[in-house]
């Protein structure tokens, strides 16, 4: 436990060496996909308003969307804009990305009135940066800007994939 709870803090302090331990350590990956579950607990907790009844989906959407991030940021980061020392696998994605959803777990304080929304851009943010540092680490990239980039792509599949979502909701309910 305490070696899943220094990774944590590490992650979210963006501390490279954690983020090569974890990619390197097959046996993190449980604890890694545990980090991307309390990460959606607390996005559902701190986005909780009165009278909401979709808990389940912002649970779901927490996971389904970190998911789909790591699929794009794998296909670009590997397959489009690999640099010649890329080497990597969707397991050391998964460990690297999970980890890198720490910073998230801050997202339960969005339930505090007033400034609850200063505190989700905050969360947003700071997992953005953890995540441009997982995908450096993960591919081995030399280049802190092809990191954000990739990210940036995988961001951007994420949320195309929801708009789409949205777009099938919409048509069915109104059929």
């Amino acid at each position: 436990m305490t070696s899943f709870v220094r990774r944590m803090v590490g992650a979210a302090k963006l501390d490279a060496a954690t983020y090569e331990e974890v990619e390197a350590d097959k046996g993190a990956t449980l604890q890694a996909l545990g980090v991307v579950l309390l990460s959606a607990t607390a996005i559902m907790i701190g986005d909780f308003h009165d009278g909401d009844l979709d808990l389940i989906a912002k649970f779901l959407g927490g996971i389904i969307g970190w998911m789909i991030w790591v699929f794009f940021i794998w296909f670009a980061g590997v397959k489009l804009l690999p640099e010649a020392e890329t080497r990597s696998n969707i397991g050391e994605l998964v460990r690297t990305t999970g980890f890198a959803a720490s910073p998230g777990l801050v997202r339960v304080l969005g339930v505090l009135p007033g400034v609850g929304w200063l505190v989700v851009i905050v969360a947003w943010l700071w997992t953005l940066a953890a995540m441009v540092l997982a995908v450096r680490q993960a591919l081995d990239y030399k280049s802190t800007v092809r990191a954000v980039v990739v990210s940036v792509i995988g961001f951007g599949g994420q949320l195309f994939v929801i708009y789409l979502e949205w777009l099938i909701l919409r048509a069915l309910m109104a059929a």
